[in-house]
């Protein structure tokens, strides 16, 4: 029976994959985004995920995508079309999402914070400010009327620590752990200081003038693969929402079927 919907988002680190059926999540997986692999082989990465969750690739009635990475884009809609044997339907400007995207110039905006702005529309009350944390940090606003209004884009935790490795001599590389203090008392406990309180606190001064320009209190909502390293230090009430991208492009898909 082909009742199984797969929602594909390429990041710039990660893709992540869901599957649904009848709106209700069958599995979430993650893989490594990387330009040199073919069709072929993400077809064969896909092939596997579905083998590892025990589903037909012939239950696939069809299949969305976003991306930020369009190196990758054909090499993944090939592996769809090859192991699903369905045209994905692509996240791109003429789409049906539900969003007024009222920005400078709307055809700009990323199909990851559309997807994920159509969720939280859906899921939360107005106005809203969505954070994703991932390879950049980036943060989107939905106000009062339902309207994607702007944001911010920043280095993400990762890229902020490598440009900072990169460009110290006297400084290596250090795990994603905890901050024991506020106060470092050693160089590794100093950058996780550095790097995770002070991800905390640009998200906090940023939520606060966001929330200013709004004019009223909103909801917070956070996602993307960083966001359990970050927002446990973050003084902002939020809400943790890790399906938000994929449940975003189920929703795009039923309005476009």
């Amino acid at each position: 029976m082909k009742d199984l919907l797969l929602c594909v988002d390429i990041g710039n680190t990660n893709i992540v994959l869901g599957a649904y059926r009848g709106g209700q999540l069958q599995f979430l997986s993650r893989i490594t985004s990387d330009t040199r692999r073919t069709g072929d082989q993400y077809a064969v990465e896909l092939l596997s995920i579905l083998l590892l969750y025990k589903v037909q690739p012939e239950s696939f009635e069809g299949a969305v995508v976003s991306s930020v990475v369009p190196g990758i884009t054909p090499s993944v809609c090939h592996a769809i079309k090859k192991v699903l044997s369905v045209q994905p339907l692509q996240l791109t400007p003429g789409l049906k999402t539900g969003l007024n995207i009222k920005i400078d110039n709307p055809a700009e905006t990323g199909s990851d914070l559309v997807a994920a702005a159509v969720a939280a529309k859906a899921k939360y009350p107005l106005p809203i400010i969505i954070i994703d944390m991932g390879t950049a940090t980036t943060m989107t606003v939905v106000d009062e009327n339902g309207d994607f209004v702007g944001g911010a884009i920043m280095p993400g935790l990762r890229v902020s620590l490598d440009a900072l490795v990169g460009s110290a001599s006297l400084l290596t590389g250090i795990a994603l752990a905890p901050p024991k203090r506020a106060i470092g008392r050693n160089t590794a406990d100093c950058m996780r200081s550095g790097a995770i309180y002070g991800s905390a606190g640009m998200i906090d001064s940023l939520c606060e003038r966001f929330q200013k320009e709004l004019g009223a209190p909103a909801t917070v909502v956070g996602t993307g693969g960083l966001c359990p390293f970050i927002a446990p230090y973050c003084s902002t009430e939020m809400v943790i929402d890790e399906l938000l991208l994929v449940e975003g492009l189920r929703l795009i898909y039923e309005r476009n079927r």
